[in-house]
């Protein structure tokens, strides 16, 4: 018996499920920072678990499993199809949702856009969740706040204080960064409801289901990244380095079920700030990781230019003092 294997019993007996009934434990990939294994038991049960890393990443991340279990209980409340907790903590014990990761590849594209049209419909449900305040739910970068501006300039100065600390390859200086994230700040006054983010919507978190034969959304999968603050940050990694306003699909769903996105100028100003935060968390975030060397020339090619377009639309759409 391995230590995987004991640590999974242990939990599911915390779960008031028979630890002797497992049979599998599988490895799961994809995920980037957490451990992540599906428990299979006799009977057919399948739990996922995730665990936390010992070392720490960037200063957002910690505690990352506490935003998990918020989003599992926001997207309830929604009616979207999403993990159930059953251990909270840093061992994590979750249901698993039916479902493979979505695959451009084995769709046809009249399933690609029915399977948009239902995405969006399930993300502006997330989106009417509203919270207590703004920000990380985990505590990682302080209490939740009063309003969005300082709750995202918060989350920006510590992405940029983990830049200078671990020193990534960046496409412009830290300082000169930070300067043009600080010209848009004032579009963020715009936001006074603290709704539900996933801000991890990137086809790998989006399982798809065949099991009646037509493909629906499973699920939306690994919520640790989720805050409390502004529906446009979705809208960023639902279109991973690529731009939401050609998705027609997941737009008429999305503004179907309520959602609101009118891409004008201050909304794009905004989606450029949020772009950015992404992009500097993924250049950043490579050295605590120790990335290899084939990732470490991904993000300078594919990510890199990125953040340097999010960058010059702030220059373009913030208004001249």
């Amino acid at each position: 018996m391995t230590d995987s294997w004991a640590r999974a019993r242990q939990i599911l007996a915390a779960a008031g499920l028979a630890p002797d009934a497992l049979t599998h434990l599988t490895p799961l990939t994809g995920g980037t920072y957490n451990t992540v294994e599906e428990l299979r038991l006799t009977g057919g049960g399948r739990y996922v678990l995730k665990v936390a890393p010992a070392a720490e990443g960037l200063r957002h991340e910690r505690r990352l499993l506490v935003n998990e279990a918020e989003f599992a209980a926001g997207a309830a409340r929604a009616g979207v199809p999403a993990p159930r907790v059953l251990v909270p903590g840093d061992r994590l014990l979750m249901t698993a949702l039916p479902g493979t990761p979505w695959d451009d590849d084995t769709l046809t594209d009249a399933e690609r856009r029915l399977l948009r049209v239902e995405l969006g419909r399930l993300v502006a449900r997330l989106h009417q969740v509203t919270g207590p305040g703004f920000g990380y739910p985990s505590g990682a970068l302080g209490p939740l706040a009063p309003d969005w501006r300082t709750a995202f300039t918060t989350m920006l100065d510590a992405v940029l204080a983990d830049a200078r600390d671990h020193r990534p390859w960046l496409p412009r200086p830290v300082d000169a960064i930070a300067a043009t994230l600080a010209a848009g700040y004032d579009a963020l006054d715009a936001v006074t409801v603290p709704r539900l983010v996933h801000f991890d919507l990137w086809p790998g978190n989006i399982l798809v289901d065949r099991s009646t034969g037509t493909p629906r959304v499973g699920g939306l999968v690994d919520g640790e990244r989720m805050f409390w603050g502004d529906p446009l940050a979705d809208f960023v990694s639902l279109a991973l380095l690529g731009d939401l306003r050609g998705d027609d699909a997941f737009l008429a769903g999305y503004r179907e079920a309520g959602g609101r996105a009118a891409f004008d100028a201050p909304e794009r100003l905004r989606l450029a700030l949020y772009r950015g935060y992404l992009y500097l968390i993924m250049l950043t975030e490579v050295v605590p990781r120790r990335a290899d060397a084939a990732h470490l020339d991904w993000v300078r090619r594919a990510v890199a230019p990125h953040l340097v377009a999010a960058l010059d639309e702030i220059d373009a759409l913030s208004p001249v003092s």
